[in-house]
């Protein structure tokens, strides 16, 4: 059985969706952040890259979203919600799947420049141009599929529900003027095993009772 290391107020609660939409049985061990917002020692100390999400499978210890939703759904769900090389639309899945770290980059580059008196230097207007181009190519191509690959439900959408679901409630850029993101939002938020999922591991989930 697959171990979910699932670290408070993090992506690694796609793992728990994807486990979900899988219907695969998992194990959540929790930790959560201390008081300077971080993870903890104990939880750096699972794998060098020192990151959530981290799972492990056997013997096998496993970091990187894109990774691990690949491995999982290979390894474990038949490769269900992948696209095959042999598809139409196998280079849109493949480029979609990237797209959430491409944009949250950006995100990240913003936040750490907020307050520095550096928000209109070369670095914080690039990464502004990209998130803004990144942004409009995203309601663009969600006006013609209902999701990111096409018509269907694939790793891609697992890989940027968190950026369009939540990140706007803490502090990334918000979609009033993005139409056809609020509908995708709105479609992922109502799959059962997102809400599942949220329920257990998203931003407002309390660890479990001991």
């Amino acid at each position: 059985m697959i171990t979910i290391y699932h670290l408070g107020h993090s992506q690694s609660d796609r793992v728990v969706w994807l486990m979900e939409e899988l219907g695969l049985p998992y194990r959540l061990e929790w930790f959560d952040r201390g008081p300077d917002h971080l993870a903890p020692p104990e939880y750096l100390a699972l794998h060098p890259a020192a990151m959530a999400p981290v799972i492990k499978d056997g013997d096998r210890v496993l970091a990187e979203s894109t990774a691990i939703v690949q491995y999982i759904a290979h390894k474990h769900g038949g490769g269900r919600f992948t696209v095959s090389p042999s598809a139409e639309n196998y280079a849109d899945y493949l480029y979609w799947l990237q797209f959430n770290s491409n944009a949250q980059s950006s995100f990240f580059v913003k936040l750490a420049l907020q307050g520095t008196g550096h928000e209109q230097n070369l670095i914080a207007r690039v990464a502004e141009r990209r998130s803004e181009g990144l942004y409009k190519q995203l309601n663009e191509r969600l006006g013609d599929h209902s999701y990111l690959a096409g018509p269907d439900f694939t790793l891609a959408d697992v890989m940027s529900g968190f950026m369009v679901t939540t990140m706007p409630a803490l502090g990334g850029r918000t979609f009033e003027d993005l139409t056809n993101v609020q509908r995708y939002a709105q479609r992922l938020r109502q799959r059962p095993a997102w809400q599942k999922a949220m329920s257990i591991a998203g931003p407002e989930a309390q660890r479990p009772a001991q």
